[in-house]
């Protein structure tokens, strides 16, 4: 299968993650049905689309015509049927593998077999995902970040059995969506980014318990300082720059007997203190309270205050 045979698209499970697929999707010219069993969830899909949707057209990413084009080419169903003629599905179920193998069974029952499953697991072992597949030679996973229709980012991984055509195809595919596809060579739980993320929560659930710091201490330390460089460059590139000419190789040289010392006192911990619950919600609490009220002081302002800023990235990246 060609990428550019992609004519008709599915997204199975319609909540955040699939409503922003099922948005980024149909935003770039594809038909796409939206398949799930609970029509209350189907309901609000349509409203998180369409709300999405206005916002993008309101900063001028799309027309108000483009929306008028747009949401005709959404369908909203109950019934598996209704993937009959389709070449790509993504499935966005729970993290749960026996809610996967049912949702896969009932996507290999009515999709066309040579339709291209990709789960939107944030960790899960894709290999595991399709063992009790029929075509497992077809699943692979492409895990986005939230809100798919704005990061770019895929985690494209293969399970054990995805052969090299659906895995080609699938890259270029979330390529020709506008999407940053990266190749997991290898099958581990969380895959790229979110062991990266957990590696980074984990020391800044440390250094609260230790009280080292507040939970808005660490906010403000990644957002005014290395969060600011990542987002332009990455953590490599930015330790390349670090090391001037002697490049990253010599930074490594000057300051690796300091790091290693860091290294010792850092969190390596296997489980969540059994209070951090508690601890992180009243730290995330007071630091609420504490924002200036044009970043949002409530989920609704703090997402119109992350998509807003989202955008102005995006367009230095080239990505809208």
């Amino acid at each position: 299968m060609d990428a550019k045979s992609i004519k008709k698209v599915a997204c199975v499970g319609a909540g955040v993650i699939g409503s922003s697929f099922a948005a980024n999707f149909v935003m770039k010219g594809y038909p796409v049905v939206i398949c799930d069993i609970d029509e209350k969830q189907l309901a609000e899909a349509k409203q998180y689309i369409e709300k999405n949707l206005k916002y993008l057209a309101e900063k001028n990413v799309i027309t108000w015509n483009d929306i008028k084009k747009i949401l005709p080419k959404v369908e909203y169903s109950t019934d598996y049927g209704v993937l009959h003629e389709v070449q790509f599905i993504q499935e966005n179920g729970p993290e749960k593998y026996a809610i996967k193998h049912l949702m896969l069974e009932q996507i290999e029952k009515h999709a066309p077999e040579n339709a291209i499953i990709a789960s939107s697991t944030s960790g899960l072992i894709i290999s595991e995902i399709a063992k009790m597949a029929k075509h497992p030679e077809r699943c692979i996973g492409g895990h986005p970040y939230n809100p798919p229709h704005l990061i770019p980012l895929i985690d494209l991984v293969r399970g054990e059995k995805t052969s090299d055509e659906v895995a080609q195809c699938a890259y270029d595919f979330y390529q020709l969506l506008g999407k940053e596809p990266i190749i997991i060579k290898k099958e581990v739980p969380g895959f790229i980014a979110n062991r990266l993320q957990m590696a980074l929560y984990r020391e800044a659930a440390d250094m609260v318990m230790r009280d080292v710091c507040t939970v808005e201490d660490i906010d403000k330390a990644l957002v005014f300082g290395p969060g600011l460089r990542w987002a332009l460059l990455g953590v490599f590139i930015c330790f390349e720059l670090s090391g001037a000419k002697a490049g990253i190789e010599g930074l490594l040289e000057k300051l690796e007997p300091a790091w290693n010392d860091w290294l010792k006192d850092m969190a390596d911990w296997k489980d969540f203190p059994s209070d951090w619950k508690k601890t992180v919600q009243e730290g995330v609490n007071a630091e609420l309270a504490n924002r200036e009220p044009q970043f949002g002081r409530n989920h609704e302002d703090i997402i119109r205050f992350r998509d807003d800023s989202l955008l102005e990235i995006l367009k230095m990246h080239n990505k809208l």
